[in-house]
């Protein structure tokens, strides 16, 4: 369970890192949304035939990593309908 969650931070961090621009995002987002991109990850890779869900293997590690920044990407766009409706 530790080491899901640091993957999940680690997944979160990274994505945050390619994704340009500034974000407006705590750490605790980036830890949740990266569990999540670490879930779908695992799942597509599991779906592929690359190992289990709960393994760590490279196509999961990538797709983790793409999924959490749509995911970023898709928090920013709520958090700015959130602000201009306010």
């Amino acid at each position: 369970m530790i080491g899901f969650i640091v993957a999940g931070l680690v997944i979160g961090a990274l994505a945050r890192l390619i994704k340009p621009g500034k974000q407006n995002l705590g750490w605790i987002a980036t830890l949740l949304l990266g569990l999540v991109g670490s879930v779908i990850g695992g799942t597509i890779a599991n779906l592929l035939g690359t190992g289990s869900i709960w393994e760590l293997n490279i196509i999961g590690f990538i797709v983790a990593v793409v999924a959490a920044v749509l995911l970023i990407g898709v928090a920013e766009s709520m958090s700015s309908k959130r602000k201009s409706r306010a």
